[in-house]
């Protein structure tokens, strides 16, 4: 463990999940479990024996209460926790099989985040302890208020001298409020330590050009490398971008690999070909939540690299949004055993 202490923030959602490989009410049922990026990371860090927080804004209600307690269960810190007006967030989720993708429809206007503005958090107490604060392009996503309540975080966090990784997680069916998001994302990455993004994100987000496609099978690395130092000239006080690299063969058969530029050297990680996926909602968290951790606990950025690529691709093969394995389940597959034996 690093002795570091961490915190999270972003907007934790109730999730519901047509069952297996069901169209949305096909029967009628849908599994309830809860999930949301940041709490993702935080749950993913709590497994691996760290010390982490987690905050966000809260209905005072039953479901608010079984979340907390949720994340409770995992040893990740609540009591940051803001309780308020507004509701619980809600998602959902049709599971993608074969040549059929994923969807995800999300419910999310009005609740306790989205109603949260700048000034309502008093963040010298949420930051208290901290030296690492993690957040996502979602959470500005969400409203323009709690978009300012990102970016007031964010300055807070940076006067504070912690230490600032984010995903930058782009969600185009989020970005309703009139702004765009390379027009927000561009002035909250100017607080940004650590970066974390697929092309995708980089494109979308930053307004930055990605010459990649991830549509032909075997992705150029080369290109991946040049991409991370285009973000790095953009933003100077960056100190490393992590990229995932993602080949999507059908919904179910996907190669993954990762890459990390920190302006000096550029690492590549094992790739991993990954079939009769489970569920890849979370798998970027997991992969998030792997990178900061390898990076507070692993001499070398390669291996911290390796951590957070086969982190994730463990996820893959685990329902629900946490990834719900520990660093030894993890250091394993690094290690290069992926057979799948029955352990005794």
């Amino acid at each position: 463990m690093s002795g570091l202490r961490y915190m999270t923030f972003g907007e934790i959602m109730l999730r519901l999940r047509a069952p297996g490989q069901e169209r949305f009410f096909q029967s009628n049922m849908l599994e309830a479990t809860f999930g949301g990026g940041e709490a993702n990371v935080a749950v993913s860090l709590a497994n691996y024996g760290e010390t982490v927080e987690y905050f966000s804004l809260l209905p005072q209600n039953d479901i608010a209460d079984s979340c907390i307690a949720e994340l409770r269960r995992f040893g990740v810190g609540t009591s940051r926790v803001q309780r308020g007006k507004g509701r619980m967030g809600i998602y959902f989720l049709e599971s993608g099989f074969n040549q059929l993708p994923s969807k995800v429809i999300y419910d999310r206007e009005n609740s306790a985040i989205a109603l949260a503005a700048p000034g309502d958090v008093d963040w010298d107490t949420v930051f208290e302890g901290i030296d690492w604060f993690h957040i996502t392009g979602i959470t500005p996503a969400i409203s323009e208020t709690a978009m300012l309540l990102s970016l007031e975080a964010l300055r807070h966090a940076k006067r504070k001298n912690i230490t600032v990784s984010c995903d930058l997680n782009y969600r185009k069916n989020l970005w309703k409020y009139g702004k765009k998001a390379c027009e927000v994302m561009s002035e909250l990455t100017a607080y940004v330590d650590v970066a974390i993004a697929n092309e995708e994100d980089v494109q979308n987000a930053l307004g930055i050009e990605a010459d990649v496609d991830v549509t032909g099978g075997e992705l150029d690395r080369e290109k991946y490398r040049q991409l991370g130092d285009k973000v790095l000239e953009a933003y100077p006080d960056m100190k490393m971008i992590a990229i995932t690299l993602r080949e999507s063969h059908s919904a179910d058969w996907n190669g993954w690999a990762a890459c990390l530029n920190d302006r000096t050297d550029f690492y590549v990680s094992k790739k991993y070909e990954i079939r009769d996926i489970v569920d890849r909602v979370g798998g970027g968290d997991a992969f998030a939540g792997g990178l900061i951790y390898g990076l507070n606990n692993y001499d070398s950025r390669q291996a911290a690299l390796e951590f957070a690529a086969a982190a994730s691709c463990l996820k893959h093969s685990v329902p629900g949004d946490f990834n719900r394995v520990s660093a030894a389940d993890v250091e394993k597959l690094m290690g290069g055993d992926g057979s799948g034996r029955v352990q005794r």
